[in-house]
């Protein structure tokens, strides 16, 4: 299994995926679709050797802080300020493998690419225990509504590219 970048033929197994792995954070199916047009370099796809077995959608944005779910941007912000890690979804066979540490080094690699300082995300479930891994804290900013309770903005500074 390889990171790849995202094509939209991928985009009805990611979109299959999503519903598999965050049925809590519904996202119609337009949204993914937009990412990836304003910014392919941010969306990536898991492919293993009968499908997709993950994706990754990241983007450029607003410093601490996040679109609201299940919401269309119609543009990115210039200049941004951060890298916004928008979705993360790995199928269970995947997990375990190293593509989750892998697709953060991709993801802030792009950041540091774009010369952003920070990247901003937000931990919904029991995940911020693995972002915190990957260097993310949280912040008292609260998540946008949609994302749940337990839900954590969370920033972390992203490596100088030189």
């Amino acid at each position: 299994m390889r990171w790849r970048p995202l094509r939209a033929p991928d985009l009805p197994a990611a979109s299959h995926l999503a519903a598999r792995i965050h049925p809590d954070y519904p996202e119609d199916d337009a949204v993914m679709a937009e990412r990836l047009s304003l910014c392919p370099e941010g969306c990536f796809a898991l492919a293993a050797e009968d499908g997709l077995v993950g994706y990754a959608v990241g983007h450029p944005w607003r410093a601490r802080s996040v679109p609201d779910l299940d919401t269309l941007v119609g543009a990115l912000p210039e200049p941004a300020e951060a890298w916004c890690i928008h979705d993360v979804a790995l199928d269970p066979r995947a997990r375990g493998r190293g593509a989750a540490a892998a697709i953060v080094g991709l993801m802030l690699g792009e950041a540091a690419r774009r010369r952003l300082p920070e990247a901003v995300l937000v931990a919904v479930g029991d995940a911020a225990g693995f972002w915190r891994r990957h260097g993310f804290q949280a912040v008292p900013q609260a998540a946008p509504p949609g994302y749940g309770a337990r839900a954590a903005l969370m920033v972390r500074a992203v490596p100088d590219p030189s």
